[in-house]
């Protein structure tokens, strides 16, 4: 599982034109699921993520989590983040999981990010074309990726 992390000042995200979901200040994240991941995986990115000490204290050094801001967190789903570019120039994405298998553990990641942020978090609609704004603050983004967690 990778997630690609960003602290905002806002993010938003539309389908076929309508607002779907929108923050304020907090976190974007995308997160992109390969079948090689599992519930062990879930839980401990969100709890990776949750606690990420990366917002300013009130001295200015980034001490706080968005858990600790009570900041809001968008997720949205992103095969794309497997992509391989290591032969030709055409990225190959065979690594992400099919929807049959992503679905489910994207709507338990999405579950486990809102019990342990203990607010609901907002979402895209998986599989969706989705267009996605933000304004990065910062700009601080953090690329995690479960399989390096040892």
């Amino acid at each position: 599982m990778r997630a690609v992390v960003q602290r905002v000042k806002h993010a938003s995200v539309r389908i076929d034109g309508q607002m779907k979901s929108m923050i304020g200040d907090g976190l974007l994240v995308f997160i992109g699921i390969e079948d090689a991941d599992n519930y062990e995986d879930i839980e401990w990115i969100v709890k990776k993520i949750v606690n990420l000490r990366i917002f300013d204290d009130e001295d200015g050094i980034m001490n706080l989590s968005v858990f600790d801001r009570k900041g809001e967190i968008l997720v949205i789903s992103q095969f794309t983040l497997h992509a391989m570019v290591k032969k030709g120039n055409r990225p190959s994405y065979i690594r992400a999981s099919k929807p049959e298998i992503a679905l489910p553990l994207y709507d338990a990641f999405c579950t486990e990010m809102s019990l342990q942020l203990k607010r609901e978090v907002q979402t895209g609609s998986f599989g969706a074309d989705m267009k996605v704004e933000l304004l990065n603050d910062g700009p601080v983004t953090i690329f995690i990726d479960t399989k390096n967690k040892e």
